[in-house]
């Protein structure tokens, strides 16, 4: 698709000209020290003077805003209504289980930029549940009791989270970055095919976590529980909010295997992964002796996961997605 013109009027030509939006760098002296910031601009394709655009100034003093408080490890705005959003919780109420005064947390969404102290005790509850369920103890006496029992439920039901490893964690908030549905069962299917990819592309298991064999294909236990709520609807998790942007925390490899086995495995539903993986030595030779409707919790080995990808990359070329879709097709024909 084009991109779309953009026209305003430009004060050096006297008439409406056509306009690029550009990075440029601006230098900004804040508390006697100087940072550089990079601000968006809008420079007049005619004359290459700079254009001024409605709303394009609150556009600077947002992208100032935001580099300012990454150059002093300061909690965004972002990461502030997240907190709400994850411990289902109120402005006023947010700022009392904290310890802070009543309006603090109103001043900090209204632009007021925190103190590196209160910064960091904002950043301890939004990657800590522990450390927020300590805040909301010891404040309890300041907060109405449906607030706080709402809070504590959430960071209760956030430590679930914790019960797998920080890799698989990882793996799954980054599957709910690039895929806009996810199912339980396809989450479960997707994590058991990230695991072979990985033995393809990295020659190692992506996470430690094993998978059972159960009657609809390779299962993680842990992140059946932790979604069972959703059944067979798409996930919508709030606690995940915790994981934004986690993919950062993946290596460039690691993210190739994810990348790879979304947008190709990623394309199907639940149920056809279900037939996929039934098709696949490694969950048969784990239900081997049970009958299909017999409930089983058979390990699938990580090195019969090994073993079958790595042999079926020789065949088909896992490493690229043409060979992927190809043996998708096959399994499935």
């Amino acid at each position: 698709m084009a991109e779309k013109e953009r026209f305003d009027f430009c004060t050096e030509c006297r008439k409406e000209t056509e306009y690029t939006l550009q990075k440029r760098n601006i230098v900004k002296t804040i508390k006697d020290v100087e940072y550089t910031f990079s601000i968006t601009v809008a420079l007049c394709n005619e004359c290459g003077e700079e254009v001024s655009l409605p709303g394009l100034i609150d556009k600077n003093i947002q992208e100032v805003d935001e580099q300012y408080r990454a150059y002093e490890g300061i909690v965004s705005v972002g990461d502030i209504e997240k907190l709400m959003k994850i411990y289902k919780i109120g402005k006023a109420p947010l700022s009392l289980a904290l310890g802070f005064g009543e309006v603090t947390i109103t001043r900090y969404l209204s632009g007021q930029i925190p103190s590196k102290e209160y910064s960091d005790i904002m950043k301890m509850a939004l990657s800590s549940p522990t450390f927020m369920k300590e805040k909301l103890q010891e404040n309890k006496e300041k907060i109405a009791s449906a607030a706080y029992n709402k809070a504590m439920d959430a960071a209760v039901q956030l430590e679930t989270l914790f019960s797998v490893s920080d890799k698989m964690l990882r793996v799954i908030a980054y599957v709910f970055e690039k895929l806009e549905e996810v199912t339980p069962l396809m989450l479960q299917k997707l994590l058991y095919f990230i695991q072979g990819e990985s033995y393809v592309l990295n020659g190692k298991p992506m996470f430690c976590e094993n998978c059972q064999a159960w009657i609809h294909g390779p299962v993680y236990p842990e992140v059946y529980y932790m979604f069972s709520d959703f059944k067979y609807n798409p996930i919508e998790d709030a606690r995940f909010a915790i994981f934004k942007g986690a993919e950062d925390e993946l290596t460039k490899e690691e993210q190739k295997v994810v990348d790879l086995v979304v947008n190709t495995f990623g394309e199907y539903g639940g149920k056809m992964l279900e037939r996929i993986t039934h098709e696949e030595t490694p969950w048969k030779f784990a239900r081997k002796g049970y009958a299909d409707n017999i409930p089983s919790h058979e390990t699938i080995t990580m090195e019969s996961i090994e073993n079958y990808y790595t042999e079926k990359n020789k065949e088909y070329d896992f490493t690229a997605e043409d060979g992927l879709k190809q043996y998708i097709r096959d399994i499935l024909q």
